[in-house]
């Protein structure tokens, strides 16, 4: 758990620089503090997505991370990559090598 500065949240999703939601996204990830975690598995983007729900909680199904915590579209509760490439990109942000270690069986 951490709590994020300004800076390390505008880094983080630099991507949405400029667009209007931006400073909102930002005061809420800093406004208390983050979990921030790997998950490894098959298909584990697609099926963390499917947990979290839509990102506008009013449009998630029941049952999922956004429909039940969620307080808004932008105080959506959860951050979940899109891709296997974003999840990589966002691990690094967060993890050094180090870090993140894979299962052994």
């Amino acid at each position: 758990m951490l709590h994020l500065t300004r800076e390390q949240a505008a880094g983080f999703y630099a991507e949405h620089d400029g667009k209007p939601f931006f400073n909102g996204l930002l005061d809420f990830m800093t406004s208390g503090p983050v979990v921030v975690q790997v998950l490894e598995g098959e298909n584990a983007v697609q099926r963390y997505r499917d947990l979290m729900g839509a990102t506008n909680p009013a449009n998630a199904l029941a049952g999922t991370l956004r429909a039940d915590y969620a307080d808004s579209l932008t105080e959506n509760a959860v951050h979940g990559s899109d891709s296997a490439a974003s999840a990589a990109r966002e691990i690094a942000y967060f993890f050094s090598e180090g870090e993140v270690h894979s299962r052994i069986r």
